[in-house]
């Protein structure tokens, strides 16, 4: 989702999100999984929006773009049609108000939503394809006509240049507090939006690094199949967020000496979640108290990855 805002961004200056319902999804396409308010506060933090348009029609019509004060509105290359089987889009391709960017490959709702429900590890980085894993997946992805490419539980392929495009690319200024947090931001959510959100109001110039830990590592502390999204994904999601300014991929889980010193980390933030110890049993923030930086943050919300897997469940046979 963020990929494809940053591409809208990118053909014009200002970019309006339209959001629908949960009345019109549910209409349309099936029960969301995230309610219509965290869904609003969650597109509003991602950096390429500038606005958002809340409760917008499933169809968009030429009297919303003018509503808006829009000259044409923009898509994914992947078809969307009303409950009875129109293009969504038709009104506004016919005035060529219309504009198309490409659809990221390798990860998609469907996809997430398939990780959940398998319980396998398969989709963690560097680790070896489980057989039993492809025979689910095949069946998974396949309608009647064979494999989609789009249904399929598929690897998301990183490269430099997606980084790139996700990156500030600024650098931390000498006035700027550097915060550090880190975890396993897996399947980037309100919960993470809050904290973040509250971290950034610590500081008058903050610049918000965040550590990601490896697949493994996040496996070791959260276990069961978690991250759902590898680290590639996480990488990415964390980025788009408007509150971050850099992430570091595949972070020490130990908040160490080396690392505060390296980033001359003013602050170091963690939530109210429980933090697990270190595997010889030490406490990973031991050295940012002992320096007297650590400060516990509540961003207010109860929302976690836990919380996102269970609602699928509950849900999955209405999805």
């Amino acid at each position: 989702h963020s990929n494809q805002l940053r591409q809208a961004r990118a053909m014009g200056d200002y970019l309006i999100v339209g959001v629908h319902t949960d009345e019109e999804i549910a209409k349309h396409k099936g029960p969301p999984v995230f309610t219509q308010e965290e869904r609003y506060k969650m597109v509003q933090a991602i950096k390429w929006v500038d606005e958002i348009a809340p409760g917008a029609p499933y169809v968009t019509t030429l009297e919303t773009l003018d509503k808006y004060n829009c000259d044409f509105c923009v898509h994914g290359d992947d078809i969307t049609l009303t409950i009875d089987g129109k293009d969504t889009y038709e009104e506004v391709k016919t005035a060529g108000r219309y504009r198309e960017c490409k659809r990221t490959q390798g990860v998609s709702t469907t996809d997430l939503v398939g990780r959940m429900l398998l319980m396998t590890k398969a989709h963690h980085s560097n680790i070896d394809e489980d057989l039993d894993y492809r025979k689910h997946t095949d069946n998974f992805g396949k309608g009647p006509k064979g494999h989609s490419p789009w249904t399929g539980v598929s690897q998301f392929l990183q490269t430099s240049q997606k980084i790139i495009q996700f990156a500030s690319g600024k650098e931390p200024q000498p006035e700027d507090t550097i915060i550090y947090v880190a975890g396993a931001f897996d399947l980037f959510h309100i919960g993470h939006v809050d904290f973040l959100e509250k971290v950034h109001q610590l500081a008058e110039k903050p610049y918000i690094i965040a550590g990601l830990h490896f697949d493994q590592e996040v496996n070791r502390y959260k276990g069961k199949n978690y991250p759902i999204m590898n680290i590639h994904e996480r990488t990415l999601s964390v980025l788009a967020c408007r509150y971050v300014s850099e992430v570091v991929i595949g972070a020490p889980y130990a908040v160490t000496a080396d690392l505060l010193d390296h980033f001359r980390v003013t602050l170091v933030c963690h939530g109210m979640t429980e933090v697990v110890p270190d595997k010889d049993g030490s406490d990973p923030y031991e050295e940012p108290k002992r320096r007297g930086i650590f400060q516990l943050v509540d961003s207010g919300s109860n929302l976690t990855t836990d919380l996102i897997v269970q609602r699928i469940i509950k849900n999955r046979l209405a999805l």
